[in-house]
């Protein structure tokens, strides 16, 4: 089993993480410890930075991934 976290950005959704994540503030201190949860990337959620599925309305499309190119 990976010890890695991943990433996995869902199509006009938010951002599900899979693995344990620590949130740390500016000083370095860890403020809470979560796992396998979603981040909100159309800042309709009410539980930013975590998604309540607000986007689920309808109102956010999100726009094309294009891969950094060296």
């Amino acid at each position: 089993m990976s010890e890695n976290v991943k990433l996995r950005v869902k199509a006009n959704g938010s951002i599900r993480v899979t693995g344990t994540v620590d949130f740390v503030d500016a000083d370095g201190n860890i403020l809470e410890t979560r796992t396998d949860f979603s981040l909100c990337r159309c800042g309709l959620s009410k539980e930013k930075p975590f998604c309540d599925s607000s986007h689920k309305g309808g109102a956010f499309i999100a726009g094309e991934y294009e891969p950094k190119k060296d």
